[in-house]
């Protein structure tokens, strides 16, 4: 034991996160903790879009400035998502998750009373800028810490709650922005503050953060003392002197950063799609009130949740792959039949329906991510495919969707391109990704 986990052992709730098969109470406040995250996180996403309609009215915008100005405040995004992981792989991974909260939580109302276009994008850059982390620290912080047998439905769970922040949304979108405007129904959110205590309070810095820095000073201390290295001491050390984004290239990990890469990027050009322009489509192109919109949302991320239910304990049970590849075809099948019907009955039926897998792949994709960089650029490699996947998927994907409802006069073919990526990414993935079920970390990559 180095002098780093001597340190953090004389803490009770490191000593139970180091248990790597007892499930303890410390293990359920980091999962907890990582799942109120990501249902923030819907939530914010989800009234963003839910309370387009109004905003495009209060600021006279249409549907391109709409675009630009997301793509702008995403702009920040990209930045977080890429600055926030690596810095966690400096600094560790709690303390961050916890200034990622605070500041959400800060800019949150401060977007919400914007009295321009620009100011809001401004506010709404600087809380996308603090939120791209949240999610990511606290999916690594889960990997790190739970036992590898349960690590993919635990994720998985976890995303699951961003479908319940999702709905939570739609709650306020009925509730509160049908009733007392937008701008009310986006200030509620500040109420997350306290979730940075709870973090601080609850959750230890992960173990596998811990022993590498204890690694990476024993081998400093060796080699300025003129000692030798055995031999995995040796290779190890070899990597890891190296920049961590050279590092992700190297022979041994390009492979897993392709996969990574190219997983991140085709859930981001879907989801993009669906989280943008959703609300919007059923408004102006199938006549949808606010509230019957915002209710369906409620059913659609319930309904979600079970699907990324089922896909983590999928995960654990026959494998990420099969689970993966399940929960694509599903999606794609009913996205298809939703797409082509115009029975307001069918598009509740079809809708939820497709919100299993739509969803419920997102738990092994970002199990995905999480497990497959070795713990010494675990931070980075999320960092690198998930900011190219936002560029590619929120900044770049937007302009073809806009182009095809520009051409076509509806959204309906941007969200057919959606089955198309879901069938490409259920073939990428049964080919190239190995079999990490059940793995111990270190088992995966070291």
């Amino acid at each position: 034991m180095g002098p780093l986990e001597e340190l953090h052992s004389q803490k009770a709730n490191f000593r139970n996160a180091s248990q790597d098969q007892v499930v303890t109470k410390t293990h359920w406040h980091i999962a907890i903790a990582n799942g109120l995250g990501w249902g923030f996180d819907g939530m914010d996403g989800v009234i963003f879009a839910l309370a387009a309609p109004l905003f495009m009215v209060e600021f006279n915008v249409g549907i391109p400035e709409l675009r630009s100005g997301g793509q702008i405040s995403l702009l920040a995004s990209v930045v977080g998502i890429y600055f926030w992981p690596w810095l966690a792989d400096k600094i560790g991974r709690r303390t961050l998750l916890a200034i990622n909260i605070a500041m959400f939580s800060f800019f949150m109302p401060v977007a919400a009373w914007a009295p321009t276009w620009t100011t809001f994008i401004i506010a709404r850059m600087f809380l996308n800028f603090a939120l791209s982390g949240e999610w990511a620290l606290g999916s690594m912080l889960v990997a790190e810490t739970w036992p590898a047998r349960l690590r993919g439905r635990v994720l998985s769970i976890n995303r699951g709650t961003w479908c319940l922040g999702a709905s939570l949304a739609g709650v306020i979108s009925t509730y509160v922005i049908a009733v007392y405007g937008w701008r009310w129904g986006m200030t509620v959110p500040v109420v997350i503050s306290v979730l940075a205590i709870y973090v601080r309070g609850t959750c230890p810095e992960s173990p596998y953060w811990v022993r590498t820095q204890d690694r990476k000073r024993r081998i400093a201390e060796a080699l300025a003392q003129g000692r030798r290295l055995d031999a995995a001491d040796t290779q190890w050390n070899k990597k890891a002197q190296k920049f961590s984004y050279v590092q992700l290239f190297a022979p041994d990990m390009w492979k897993s950063t392709a996969v990574a890469t190219f997983v991140a990027c085709c859930s981001t050009c879907i989801f993009g799609t669906v989280g943008g322009w959703m609300p919007l489509y059923l408004k102006t192109e199938m006549g949808w009130s606010v509230p019957e919109y915002s209710t369906f949302y409620i059913a659609w991320g319930v309904v979600g949740s079970l699907g990324l239910i089922t896909s983590g304990i999928l995960a654990d049970m026959i494998g990420r792959r099969p689970a993966f590849v399940i929960m694509l075809i599903e999606g794609a099948i009913f996205m298809t039949l939703w797409v082509y019907t115009t029975d307001r009955t069918m598009l509740w039926v079809y809708g939820l329906l497709w919100s299993v897998g739509f969803l419920g792949f997102w738990g092994p994709s970002n199990t995905l991510t999480a497990e497959i960089f070795p713990t010494r650029i675990r931070g980075s490699g999320n960092g690198f495919c998930w900011s190219v996947a936002w560029v590619v998927g929120f900044i770049l994907w937007p302009f073809a969707t806009v182009a095809m409802q520009q051409a076509t006069g509806s959204f309906a073919a941007a969200f057919l391109a959606i089955p198309i990526f879901m069938i490409g990414m259920a073939i990428g993935v049964w080919m190239m990704v190995p079999e990490h079920a059940g793995k111990e970390l270190n088992e995966i990559s070291v």
